[in-house]
């Protein structure tokens, strides 16, 4: 009978649960929200900067030969906006940089009524050609910390002092560096080089030397306002020997031997051919 009178009670009771489960919640009784699930981070686009710099150049290749005697490169382009120009003009800056070598600057001191070197210091890294031009001065158009950020004028081209250093103060080798470098072309500054055009066209001429040295050079073009570089572009050039002067060249660097040989035996033929003249022109 107890079993029947149990029976009956759960009966009864199962249907109040189930109402439970499905009766609407009371106002202001919250449930815990399932927990969010988040992806990986997508990063934003870049803003685009409000000018863009459009360039080109009358030859991107520079040939060396036997009558070598300098080249000229046309550096030009535009600038692409999409809102009208602000009131202050644009600024235009071009470098033109050459292979980058160590250099060993040394001192010479007279010791005992003879010059020798006696202390050095070691860049790791110095164009061997660096040319900058520009629209106006340097001092009034460029920033000194966008100078070191970009490393724009000549000083800061120098990139690093390697080694072990004998010597406390540095600036002294590395402005002869620069000095002498100046002296003889390969660091140059044209300012004033550089024609804007209406503010959106500009062209360079950038003279180079007769004596570069073949490799890979690079022309950067900077967009300035009120000092700071809005935007920039990089332009390879390759320089190269070409004919028999290259032939010379690559045999020079990477066939040493051989190329001493040939070297000493046009210098036997020539001096043969000097000799039997000399006798000629006695009997004659």
């Amino acid at each position: 009978m107890r079993a029947g009178i149990t029976a009956a009670v759960l009966a009864a009771l199962l249907p109040l649960a189930a109402a439970g489960q499905n009766a609407p919640e009371a106002p202001g009784t919250t449930q815990p929200s399932p927990p969010l699930i988040r992806g990986p981070a997508v990063p934003l686009p870049p803003v685009p900067p409000p000018e863009r710099l459009v360039s080109g150049l009358s030859q991107d290749q520079v040939a060396i030969t036997a009558t070598f005697t300098g080249s000229e490169i046309l550096i030009y382009g535009a600038i692409r906006r999409d809102q009208p120009p602000p009131a202050v003009p644009p600024g235009i800056i071009v470098t033109v940089e050459g292979p980058s070598q160590a250099v060993t600057v040394r001192r010479k001191a007279r010791v005992g009524g003879i010059w020798v070197n006696t202390q050095g210091v070691r860049i790791g890294a110095a164009p061997d050609f660096y040319v900058v031009a520009s629209s106006a001065p340097l001092k009034e158009m460029l920033d000194p910390a966008e100078d070191v950020r970009h490393r724009i004028s000549p000083p800061l081209a120098i990139r690093a002092l390697s080694g072990g250093l004998d010597v406390e103060d540095t600036t002294p080798f590395t402005e002869a560096l620069l000095r002498l470098r100046t002296e003889s072309g390969r660091y140059r500054v044209d300012e004033g080089a550089v024609r804007v055009l209406e503010d959106t066209l500009f062209r360079a001429d950038v003279r180079l030397p007769s004596n570069l040295v073949e490799g890979d050079y690079r022309a950067r073009i900077f967009l300035l306002r009120e000092g700071r570089v809005i935007d920039s572009d990089t332009v390879p050039i390759r320089v190269q020997k070409v004919g028999l002067e290259r032939w010379l060249y690559r045999l020079a660097i990477h066939q040493p031997f051989w190329y001493g040989l040939m070297s000493l035996a046009l210098a036997m033929v020539a001096g043969l051919i000097a000799s039997a003249a000399f006798r000629a022109l006695r009997r004659g």
